[in-house]
């Protein structure tokens, strides 16, 4: 394969540096079939394409026509649909017609918006959540259950204040040992705090237990089968300081029952019915005991969110601390994840993915060295170039050559992708990196990294924008979005996305996608509401996460709803998207007023 694209993509430059050849990328030759007068859905007229570019838009409407086909349809819609039977045939290298482009996107845009209205039911179902506290609660467990009870008010006002399109139902199932008089207690749901609270302040007493075992098992099974699971969002937090009757689940100590739960609970048999149940697990560790209970819970169901609820010398004030940050971390955690990934298969899918991470840099001196080339887009200067649909795909490329490190192993996973430690060794001094591949893009193809190099710079041209408005205001914290890259690996002919580590910092996810507020930052919803408003209407960037350094917000891997269903990817819910998931949310804070931004309507 010469080169990343072949030679009819790029010209190299005589100059160079650093021992580097750069290419600027650029069109030769075009279309046999003239595109220019083409117009498709009043989304503008197709410009004159390469053949290249025509192969990569040809790409992209292949990916949207997978996205928007169930796997079982595919043959009975190619046999159906005139130009669904043409774009095979592209797939042996021969081009479509215009009218065939034109077909295809119309098919695409009318699925596309359909898909849409099915994600925001889906996101709008899943702000509805059931949170259900399975607590230990035997004697050492007294100032937990005190905690339970005293913090949920402050969660419920959290919640409200930033996220007020979000209701929970809360419940309760306190477990103690099989010899105690009352092994289980149950409080099935409500939306009532109060009577949350009044029930465990009068009915739930700090008693029992025997040996350091309790019925783990059987307060799991009991909360999952006998507690009234309706809403689609389903979060369990168990609290508990010892672990389940059986000798598979600890390493130590005397047990009454050291053959298992004498009425056969397996951890198999209760999680598998929490899997059924589409029920969110999350613990709360006071102690090392329970740690090999977490394994084996983990070789069923995959990672898990584990909360710090460590007593901390008693102190009463810092463990309802640490309770409502862990209540508020699983409800939005688990919507995000409802929303995202929409039913538990695919939810435990990554939970499973998530064990085979590695959070270690590796030692480089064992990993070989690989040549590849680094693609940047020439980022867009103005409104008109963000808005051209066609500017990143008509558009020109930087090409730089360059040596690098991979680790075998990824330290992160998503919903979409992995991610991995990379080291830039082109240089004499080495630069880490963070090197990014999609779970399912096709070996040798580049299309979706290039999208997301969009939406990078997109997103980027707008948080430039959106900081000299507000140094003109006095607000000098900054949001930056960190410079994405299309890596082509020579020896693999494999892409990925890639961008620069930033080590000792704290990622953090401050909104999502659905317009849910996971850490409220005024600067960064003025910069969202700042976006519409720039934009004219015409997108919003949002799922904004990275690091909250003193003087800027630095940013990575935003999404974008955008009025053209057929820009930046999936996660682009359109108009509707903007209008239900996000400005229906916002609430204007002083940055916006300073901004003197107009207040949305979400109608």
């Amino acid at each position: 394969m010469p080169g990343c694209f072949g030679k009819s993509w790029c010209i190299k430059n005589k100059k160079t540096r650093n021992n580097n050849s750069t290419s600027n990328c650029h069109v030769e030759g075009s279309l046999n079939t003239s595109l220019s007068s083409v117009t498709i859905c009043n989304s503008g007229s197709i410009p004159e394409l390469s053949i290249n570019n025509k192969k990569l838009l040809e790409e992209r409407l292949k990916r949207y026509e997978d996205e928007v086909r169930p796997i079982n349809c595919i043959s009975t819609l190619i046999g159906r649909i005139p130009f669904l039977r043409k774009n095979r045939k592209n797939e042996t290298g021969q081009t479509s017609s215009t009218s065939s482009i034109i077909d295809r996107v119309t098919y695409l845009r009318k699925n596309r918006e359909n898909e849409v209205s099915k994600a925001i039911i889906n996101i709008e179902d899943s702000m509805n959540v059931d949170l259900c506290f399975v607590l230990d609660c035997t004697f050492s467990m007294e100032c937990h259950i005190k905690a339970a009870k005293e913090h949920i008010l402050k969660v419920a006002n959290y919640v409200n204040s930033y996220n007020s399109n979000i209701k929970f139902w809360i419940g309760f199932c306190g477990y103690r040992d099989h010899r105690d008089k009352e092994r289980l207690q149950i409080f099935d749901f409500t939306n009532s705090l109060e009577k949350f609270k009044k029930y465990i302040t009068t009915k739930v007493v700090a008693n029992g237990g025997d040996d350091l075992q309790e019925d783990v098992l059987g307060g799991l099974n009991a909360a999952i089968t006998k507690m009234t699971w309706s809403n689609a969002t389903c979060v369990l937090i168990h609290i508990g300081d010892a672990p389940p009757h059986g000798r598979r689940y600890y390493t130590f100590a005397y047990d009454n029952y050291p053959e298992g739960d004498p009425k056969g609970l397996t951890a198999e048999s209760v999680l598998k019915k929490m899997q059924s149940k589409n029920i969110l697990y999350h613990f709360g560790e006071i102690n090392d005991t329970t740690n090999i209970m977490l394994k084996v819970f983990r070789e069923n169901i995959g990672e898990f969110p584990v909360f710090d609820l460590k007593t901390m010398g008693n102190n009463p004030e810092i463990l309802i601390k640490k309770f409502f940050e862990a209540t508020c971390s699983a409800i939005f955690s688990s919507i995000t994840l409802t929303t995202t990934l929409r039913n538990s298969k695919n939810i435990y899918s990554l939970q499973r993915k998530k064990l085979q991470i590695n959070p270690h840099e590796p030692d480089w001196t064992t990993i070989p060295e690989k040549t590849g080339e680094l693609l940047s887009y020439i980022p867009p200067k103005t409104l008109t170039k963000v808005k051209d649909e066609f500017y990143f795909i008509n558009s020109g490329f930087t090409v730089q050559n360059i040596t690098f490190k991979f680790a075998t192993e990824p330290f992160s996973v998503g919903a979409e992708r992995y991610a991995y430690f990379g080291l830039d060794t082109t240089l004499e001094h080495a630069n880490k990196l963070v090197i990014k591949k999609y779970h399912d893009v096709k070996t040798g193809t580049i299309e979706r990294y290039l999208e997301s190099v969009e939406i990078s710079s997109v997103a980027y041209f707008l948080s430039t924008e959106f900081n000299k408005a507000t140094k003109r205001v006095g607000v000098n914290k900054k949001v930056t979005f960190i410079d994405v890259k299309v890596l082509y690996d020579k020896t693999d002919n494999t892409y990925y996305s890639v961008e620069k580590y930033f080590s000792d910092a704290k990622f953090k996810r401050f909104n999502v996608n659905s317009g849910l507020i996971t850490e409220f930052h005024s600067i960064l919803e003025a910069f969202a509401h700042f976006t519409y408003q720039y934009t004219e209407g015409y997108l919003v960037v949002y799922d904004l996460q990275g690091v909250d350094l003193s003087n800027e917000f630095l940013l990575t891997d935003p999404a974008i709803h955008c009025v053209d269903l057929l820009r930046f990817g999936i996660t682009n819910l359109g108009k509707r998207g903007i209008q239900r998931c996000i400005l229906a949310n916002h609430k204007c804070n002083s940055i916006c007023k300073k901004l003197k931004l107009k207040k949305v309507n979400s109608e």
